[in-house]
């Protein structure tokens, strides 16, 4: 019997203590300290240390445990860690994996490294990863598994369950048998139960259910994940445009997806126009952030120069610079709230677009009710403190005005920005903080002019 996996906690204490074992290259410490550990938590380590002493570690685990791992490991990690490794080792991992994945690690290969580590796999998975490097990688055929159970619908149940024995050598995980023609063409699947429970001799064509989902193998990444999120799938066939049987997509496949797509709405929506991660170099990590930053510098020389027109009244009424920053800040917090509703309604398919005029005059109906509370707050405190009716009133007004447009502008910018085809998630960022900004000064000064 298989020992159990022990839980695995990564402390401070425990990665000086392993590094002292790398260090005194004690084999034996690293042996027994890993040897019930989950490759997940393996991989978890390894990213504590340079890619030499990862690849000393990995050399001490069996085969299955160094492909599980390399297979885990987030992209731009395996590929500099690969560079240790000559193509014959790499062959022995990759031939321990899924076609999908063996696919995926390829493609980050030197075109000269991928042509010969291609040509050492083995027979079967080499036909399988070849017909997978046609795909591009954001499409279902890119992110298909060539390994599944699949039966023909003219068979018997006794039938069908010897050959689901032989093909399940192939697959470690499997959620359905797909059930096609003589031609591949499917026509749907059937359960494992209905298997089981029915006599030996129906038909697969008796049980079988047809009303299946299947994905062509053109669609797109994030349109496979939003059609098995919508229908609770665990697995979903992937079809050519002749309707054959050409794969399957899994749910873990999906989840990589759907955390990639997260990872980069969260980093536009926060001005970085580039996947990085901390650990990338300095050049990358500045060209990233630099541009919106550049934008935000630029809002803020406008900011002045939009300021230097109201020179006289900053004069004649100091007070009035004093409530400039609660403006801009309320102004940019409201554009952001209203923003990022906007751009998560878009991101889901299934919502139902009440029309633009519909959706303005909700938004109004909320940004009054908002810009009401706010204005009475902010009137109260400034009586209270400053004890100036006129110019708490001023604050007021001009507040209560740059909630109603900045809620408008908020709301309309994501919509326009995915009509014209740009991502609507810039909306939910800089973009909308600075023009925010420059909005409510125009709103503040144009008041302050008018009632001072």
């Amino acid at each position: 019997m298989e020992p159990l996996a022990v839980d695995f906690e990564l402390t401070k204490e425990f990665r000086d203590r392993f590094q002292q074992a790398l260090d005194d290259r004690d084999d034996v410490f690293i042996g027994t300290t890993l040897a019930n550990v989950k490759a997940a938590d393996i991989t978890a380590l390894l990213y504590e240390f340079n890619s030499e002493e990862s690849k000393y570690v990995m050399d001490l685990l069996d085969i299955e445990t160094q492909a599980e791992i390399i297979s885990d490991l987030d992209r731009d990690t395996r590929k500099k860690f690969l560079k240790v490794y000559p193509p014959s080792e790499i062959i022995n991992f990759l031939n321990q994996l899924a076609s999908d994945d063996t696919a995926d690690i390829l493609n980050e290969l030197p075109i000269k490294e991928r042509e010969e580590v291609l040509s050492g796999l083995e027979p079967e998975l080499k036909a399988q990863v070849t017909e997978l490097l046609r795909y591009e990688e954001n499409v279902a055929g890119g992110l298909m598994a060539k390994e599944l159970i699949k039966a023909r619908y003219n068979w018997t149940v006794v039938q069908c369950i010897d050959e689901i024995r032989k093909q399940a050598e192939n697959v470690d995980k499997f959620y359905t048998v797909y059930v096609v023609d003589e031609s591949d063409k499917l026509l749907g699947r059937v359960a494992l139960q209905d298997l089981i429970l029915r006599e030996a001799r129906t038909l697969v064509a008796d049980i079988y259910e047809k009303d299946i989902v299947s994905v062509p193998t053109y669609m797109a990444d994030s349109e496979v994940a939003e059609i098995m999120r919508k229908y609770d799938l665990e697995s979903v066939g992937v079809i050519n445009v002749q309707g054959q049987l050409v794969g399957r997509i899994t749910i873990d496949d999906v989840v990589d997806v759907i955390t990639e797509q997260a990872e980069e709405e969260r980093q536009i929506m926060a001005g970085i126009s580039e996947d990085v991660e901390e650990d990338d170099s300095v050049w990358r990590n500045t060209r990233a952030r630099l541009p919106w930053l550049v934008i935000g510098i630029v809002g803020g020389l406008m900011n002045a120069k939009f300021m230097g027109l109201f020179e006289a009244e900053l004069a004649r009424v100091t007070a009035i610079a004093f409530f400039i920053p609660l403006i801009q800040a309320t102004g940019g917090n409201v554009g952001i709230q209203s923003s990022s509703l906007i751009v998560q309604s878009l991101a889901n398919p299934d919502f139902v677009d009440e029309g633009l005029w519909k959706r303005l005059i909700k938004v109004f109906f909320v940004a009054i009710l908002n810009g009401m509370v706010l204005a009475v707050v902010v009137f109260g405190a400034n009586v209270l403190l400053f004890g100036e009716y006129k110019m708490s009133l001023v604050v007021s007004l001009a507040l209560f005005s740059v909630v109603v447009f900045a809620s408008f502008i908020g709301t309309i910018t994501p919509l326009l920005l995915n009509q014209f085809k740009f991502n609507p998630a810039l909306a939910a960022g800089p973009f909308i903080t600075t023009l925010n900004d420059l909005l409510g000064l125009t709103v503040y000064f144009f008041i302050v002019h008018i009632l001072l």
